[in-house]
């Protein structure tokens, strides 16, 4: 019985710790390249030992020595990837080598005076050489390029992928440099620690099985801080999750299926790939070709070092010192030389910044005879030039850059031919503009007016051209009507939706800059399900409303499923970021010029429109911040767009990642009216005195929702205890404080009839009507029974006669989405709970 017992203990004891287990290799073991099917594995098979293919393939074929996961995909290789040809072979004695067909040893171990009596390769993926007392190796503590969960990233560690490098800094950063001269990222630590950096012991880097990426210290929490999730966390099914340093420069998590041999991008470091330093090579400029990154020369002053590998970089068709005059300035407009400012952990020796014009920043690289090969200026107003000193230049050159550069090249300058850069020296090339030009212009003139004559003759007569006439009609309807664009110019533009700026209940928002060089933010609609005429039309809606604090449509794209609307980029973001995150703040000037702001774009959709717009989502996300701190509200108008019983759901089932703004009818299932836009405006004038989530519930706050604690402080005289503490040090008006605390009570009653429409809102914030104290605030968080009842019945009341007026006016006066008299005599008004235009007397 003690005997069954053992074996009982020992079989359950390989089920919970697998990764103890593995089988052992004896010494004098050898895996050869032509025979891929021998391999080293782990106990499961999970992770094997051996040579595959070189990927893409060659020929003749060459090979790696790798750890890989079950399907083939390497997270290790021996020799730091170094490909070797079918003759080579790893030896197991002592050491374990690499050796190629002549018998040279390519890699080792080193480990022949230690002892080594055995070798494993682990069910984590671990490859261990182990003596008779301890390990003395294991590949987990020599990394190449790939990181894998239970594997223990440390300071002391590098990831390497030919002149790029990885690594974890002591104070906790983990950062990307080129040639170990140049970071040109670094990422530190999230808001969930707070502590100085200098207070870490001896930090490590780990990613867990979920495709979480966190650090790790003794003065950390036991679950570490946070530094990125991958795209498919916690996706269930037998998935590995690997951090992997690729040759691009690029720091990326995969995820691999097992036994599938494919690997999935689930997040990158650099978003922007050409602003990886060093990847087209020195004198290489990087653009994009559609939403590829590509290779290339500044100009035909210079020739491809490799004609097969154009990322190797560019030279001179003639060097400087050979120039039979002298040099002179190569323009390129839209294009950034990549430096770093001084003063910084990016700082670059070989670049200077100056604070000057555009003809100087050019005209002091050229004058210059301490060797300045080339200039960039920033033209973002803040008049940055910077100029590179002999070394390594790289430049990136897109639309949406605003900058211009300058390289010195031997005259004549010789333009692209797909460019349209003019230089001082070809004047021939002027003469080929102006004939472009002209005819260009003629031929645009000539094209106008044949459309012109065919929308005359057929499309207003004839029905065939039914589709045609109703996008002229919907330019006519709307003033200021929007752009149409193709789905192909908009993917494009965002180079295939690739930097997200942010993710909302209409969707989600990509940076993108136009064929004219206007940088946009492009939002892809969900959940739209009407018909291509009915969706112009309330974008033609949406487009003609015009006011200096709403974010202004440009245009839009209906092309079969696809929904999307082109909004102006707001380059400050949304107002959480402000006052939330601790790298950015507001002074309280810019905090109450935001809340009037807010304020009176709400107004003018309640109140001014020619039907009142209510928002249904109004949020710090949701209101953005213009380069003068003016606030912008965004997404007004798209209640409409989306099913009216889907938005409802979806409102509703996102409680938890918008909670605190929603008004209590909506939980409590009844008509949304515009006061349902005041009591969310009510929160984020709370949160815009306070810095704090309205809904953060804390030990400062007793454990009750914010909102309410406030009122409790605010009853007690204790203004400056709800103020965010992050303006202390600012000059702050009391008075105005105080206004907007008061202001915020209001909007936030739980009975919508107590609640004051926005232009009165507006006028207590300005100080021109008088604010009596607030009423307590309901510590439930929803509508009472009765006033429920009371709200309910009396809404029902005035509907009700609306629709049943004799007077024609009445019921057109009264819009709501998709809701007629007969649905709302049986009492179903749940059609209407997201509607876009609602009465005013509501």
């Amino acid at each position: 019985m003690i005997r069954l017992n053992i074996h009982l203990i020992f079989f359950f004891s390989l089920l919970v710790f697998p990764f103890s287990i593995s089988a052992e290799i004896t010494p004098n073991s050898s895996l050869f390249a032509s025979n891929t099917d021998q391999r080293w594995s782990s106990d499961n098979g999970t992770f094997s030992l051996g040579f595959i293919p070189l990927d893409p393939q060659t020929s003749p074929p060459s090979f790696l020595a790798a750890i890989y996961y079950n399907g083939g995909i390497p997270i290790w290789t021996a020799g730091s990837s170094t490909p070797v040809d079918s003759a080579a072979s790893l030896q197991f004695s002592g050491s374990l080598r690499l050796i190629n067909g002549s018998g040279d040893t390519i890699w080792s171990t080193n480990t022949d005076n230690l002892g080594v009596t055995s070798a494993s390769l682990q069910e984590n993926g671990n490859f261990v050489l182990k003596n008779d007392i301890s390990t003395v190796w294991s590949s987990f503590e020599n990394p190449v390029d790939t990181i894998v969960p239970s594997q223990n990233f440390t300071t002391d560690n590098i990831l390497e992928s030919g002149s790029y490098s990885f690594t974890l800094l002591r104070f906790g950063n983990i950062s990307l440099r080129w040639n170990n001269s140049i970071t040109y990222w670094s990422k530190g630590l999230n808001s969930s620690f707070n502590s100085d950096n200098s207070s870490l012991n001896s930090p490590n880097l780990g990613l867990q099985s979920t495709g979480i990426l966190s650090v790790f210290d003794s003065t950390l929490p036991s679950n570490g801080a946070i530094v990125v999730y991958s795209d498919d966390y916690a996706e269930p099914g037998e998935i590995l999750r690997f951090l992997k340093l690729d040759n691009d420069g690029n720091l990326r998590i995969y995820s691999s299926q097992r036994g599938s041999g494919n690997k999935t991008e689930r997040w990158a470091a650099v978003e922007d790939q050409c602003r990886v330093y060093g990847y087209c090579g020195e004198l290489g400029m990087c653009s994009y070709l559609d939403s590829k990154p590509v290779c290339g020369c500044p100009s035909r002053n210079f020739e491809l070092v490799d004609p097969n590998d154009s990322r190797k970089g560019c030279r001179r068709t003639m060097e400087l010192d050979d120039c039979p005059g002298n040099v002179t300035m190569l323009d390129l407009e839209n294009t950034m030389l990549l430096t770093y400012p001084p003063y910084s952990v990016f700082a670059g020796p070989e670049s200077e910044v100056f604070y000057i014009a555009t003809s100087a920043c050019r005209l002091n690289c050229l004058m210059d005879t301490g060797g300045c090969e080339g200039s960039t200026l920033l033209s973002d107003g803040s008049g940055h030039c910077y100029l590179k000193r002999p070394g390594f230049l790289t430049a990136y050159q897109d639309a949406s850059l605003p900058s211009i550069s300058h390289i010195k090249v031997c005259p004549p300058v010789l333009p692209n031919p797909l460019r349209s850069d003019v230089s001082e020296e070809g004047s021939g090339w002027k003469v080929d503009g102006w004939v472009l030009i002209v005819g260009g212009i003629g031929v645009l003139v000539v094209l106008v007016i044949l459309e012109y004559v065919l929308w005359i003759c057929c499309c207003r007569k004839g029905s065939r051209f039914g589709g045609l006439s109703a996008q002229y009609a919907l330019l006519e309807y709307a003033s200021g009507a929007p752009v149409q664009f193709w789905y192909n110019e908009l993917r494009a533009a965002t180079k295939g939706f690739k930097e997200k700026l942010g993710t909302g209940g209409f969707g989600s928002v990509y940076k993108g800059c136009l064929a004219n060089g206007m940088v946009v933010a492009v939002k892809q609609l969900e959940g739209i399900e009407q018909g291509e005429r009915q969706f112009r039309m309330e974008v033609a809606t949406i487009s003609s409303t015009h006011h200096l604090n709403l974010v202004r449509l440009i245009g839009y794209c209906s092309e079969g499923r696809h929904r999307l609307l082109v909004y102006e980029f707001m380059k400050n973001g949304s107002l959480d970021q402000f006052l939330f995150d601790s790298g950015k703040s507001l002074n309280w000037e810019q905090r109450f010029s935001i809340a009037i702001g807010t304020a009176k774009a709400i107004t003018y959709l309640h109140e001014e429109c020619r039907d009142c717009i209510v928002h249904c989502d109004i949020k710090p996300e949701n209101i953005l911040v213009d380069e003068n701190y003016n606030a912008k509200v965004s997404d007004f108008g798209l209640a409409k767009l989306i099913n009216s019983k889907e938005y409802r759901y979806k409102t509703l089932a996102s409680i938890r990642g918008t909670r605190g703004y929603l008004a209590p009818e909506w939980i409590a299932n009844l008509p949304i009216t515009s006061m349902s836009d005041v009591y969310s405006y009510g929160m984020v004038l709370l949160e815009l005195v306070s810095g704090a989530r309205n809904f953060k519930v804390s030990e400062e706050t007793n454990i009750k929702k914010f909102s309410l604690w406030a009122y409790e402080e605010f009853n007690k005289g204790n203004i400056s205890g709800i103020l965010d503490r992050r303006l202390g040090d600012h000059e702050v008006e009391i008075e105005q404080v105080t206004r907007a605390i008061q202001v915020s009570f209001w909007c936030i009653q739980e009975q919508p009839s107590h609640r004051p429409k926005m232009g009165k809102v507006v006028q207590m914030l300005e100080g021109v009507a008088e604010i009596d104290r607030p009423p307590a605030l309901m510590a439930a968080g929803h509508v009472s029974t009765s006033e429920t009842s009371t709200f309910f019945s009396s809404n029902v009341s005035n509907i009700s006669q609306t629709l049943s007026a004799p007077n024609p006016t009445s019921i057109s006066s009264f819009q709501i989405a998709g809701i007629s008299s007969s649905s709302v005599s049986e009492g179903s008004l749940e059609k209407a709970s997201s509607a876009l235009l609602v009465p005013r007397n509501l």
